[in-house]
């Protein structure tokens, strides 16, 4: 049994403590925003909060997790991942979406760093997130209009 904090709520899941914490999530806790890619932690489709900062959920093991606090994809609130998401349907960034919840996880994560990032900030945030349909040039549009929302 873990016990952390999942989307600000406490939680305890009865997992083994060497399952990665993606199949936990998905398959414990029921939250399928969370996707598998590569199971190797190379393309960031897995990407997740672990104390506020993105993690592989593939390759944390629930036994890692005890007293921490994970965020998801359905657990992201306030401003900055509000104007995120608005942005990201604003611009139409996704095409088939497979890869969106790691990367709205990765932006997120970097505009709460970095509020104004640069084109260079952007890519190495993002660099391991990968997208098959090759979307980036939209998602750093829509990392630079966030950014821009929300000094306005």
């Amino acid at each position: 049994m873990v016990s952390f904090t999942l989307n600000g709520e406490e939680t305890s899941l009865d997992a083994d403590p060497n399952m990665p914490l993606l199949w936990a999530l998905r398959e414990k806790a029921g939250l399928t925003g969370t996707k598998f890619g590569c199971g190797l932690a190379q393309c960031g489709a897995c990407t997740v909060h672990l104390d506020g900062f993105p993690v592989r959920s593939c390759q944390t093991f629930v036994g890692d997790i005890e007293g921490a606090s994970i965020t998801t994809i359905e657990g992201l609130s306030g401003d900055l991942a509000a104007t995120v998401q608005q942005v990201w349907a604003d611009l139409d960034v996704p095409q088939c979406g497979y890869c969106q919840s790691g990367q709205i996880m990765a932006a997120v994560s970097l505009l709460s760093e970095t509020p104004s990032p640069s084109d260079s900030d952007i890519d190495g945030a993002l660099e391991g997130n990968l997208c098959r349909c090759a979307t980036y040039h939209r998602i750093r549009a829509a990392i630079h209009e966030a950014s821009r929302r929300l000094e306005a």
